[in-house]
């Protein structure tokens, strides 16, 4: 299988690392929009090019991963490419999936390929877990928690206050708040009850850092409705103990059966991973081969995680599967 990537930030970097343990595929070309000269991958004798000569790769690549952010890039990218190719995206922008799946839908039709649109780890295999749960234990109440973990939109976000040179920040799950549902309790949680914000922040040279903490905590949207504490250390300290991208969490599902609803259960999934785009990279290549098996039998449209059964997903054939993992 020959995969292409475009966009060479973590995720494409993360791909490209990931070619490299699945013996199916191949990384034949890296697209990106900065100068194809000033970019060097890890993988000898693999072209950079200008994403300007994307199309002329049409008939040479089984599967595009694209590798652009959801806020702008994803949007555009996805519907636009997945007329030429079969496509893979992370876009995780909740609330604009449907409309998302919509436009991708159109376009890879009109092309007779497939693409699949929010793939990962939040969209996507805690996806599958919340719907696998809720099939199985119909009455329940679904959980998710995030982290401990690098959330890279609120560093971001914290890097873009007057005063900071550099920052990080993590999303911690609160433990009471954890182990009650994992003790079948069914507690009703507030956004300040599920999760905590640590921020590590290096100040410019004069910066306030009461104003800075201040601008910080009551950051609408980012830090407002969470308990927030804000570190202030040195950059030195900040590349030390705090330049990797680690992320993780939990879905649960707490639920009943019985004549009585009185059998109690719990359904619980969880992830740590030392790097987010290291991760979710390989879920993409996964689901990438799932894409070309369904384009080699003659779909087409838009696809997500519900829609692929999980033997497409995996190198092994079927019989190999009902061998070695029934």
């Amino acid at each position: 299988m020959k995969i292409g990537i475009l966009g060479y930030g973590n995720l494409g970097k993360g791909v490209e690392a990931a070619v490299k343990q699945n013996s199916d595929m191949e990384l034949v070309a890296v697209f990106t929009r900065r100068n194809p000269e000033d970019l060097k991958i890890k993988t000898d004798s693999v072209p950079v090019l200008s994403v300007n000569e994307i199309e002329n790769w049409k008939d040479k690549i089984d599967v595009l991963i694209l590798c652009g952010g959801s806020a702008t890039d994803l949007p555009e990218q996805t519907p636009k490419y997945a007329k030429m190719f079969n496509v893979i995206d992370s876009f995780d922008t909740h609330a604009n999936i449907p409309t998302h799946f919509e436009e991708v839908d159109k376009s890879a039709k009109e092309g007779g390929k497939v693409a699949v649109i929010s793939v990962g780890w939040d969209p996507g295999l805690f996806s599958l877990n919340r719907m696998y749960a809720n099939a199985i234990l119909p009455e329940g109440n679904d959980y998710t928690f995030w982290g401990r973990g690098v959330s890279q939109g609120h560093s971001d976000a914290i890097r873009r206050i007057k005063g900071v040179k550099d920052g990080k920040q993590y999303t911690v799950p609160v433990e009471k708040a954890l182990q009650s549902v994992k003790n079948g309790e069914n507690p009703v949680l507030t956004t300040r009850e599920k999760h905590t914000r640590e921020c590590y922040v290096v100040l410019e040279d004069g910066a306030d850092a009461k104003q800075v903490e201040h601008d910080i905590v009551t950051m609408p949207n980012y830090f407002s409705d969470y308990d927030t504490t804000v570190h202030f250390i040195s950059e030195e300290e900040l590349k030390k103990n705090h330049s990797g991208i680690p992320h993780g969490g939990f879905v649960l599902r707490s639920g009943v059966t019985g004549f009585d609803k009185e059998e109690k259960h719990i359904i619980e999934y969880n992830l740590k991973l030392d790097s987010n785009p290291g991760f979710t990279s390989s879920v993409l290549l996964a689901y990438a081969r799932a894409a070309f098996r369904l384009y080699k039998e003659g779909q087409t449209g838009c696809k997500t995680v519900f829609d692929i059964a999980p033997a497409y997903l995996s190198p092994k054939s079927a019989e190999e599967l009902r061998k070695t993992m029934l």
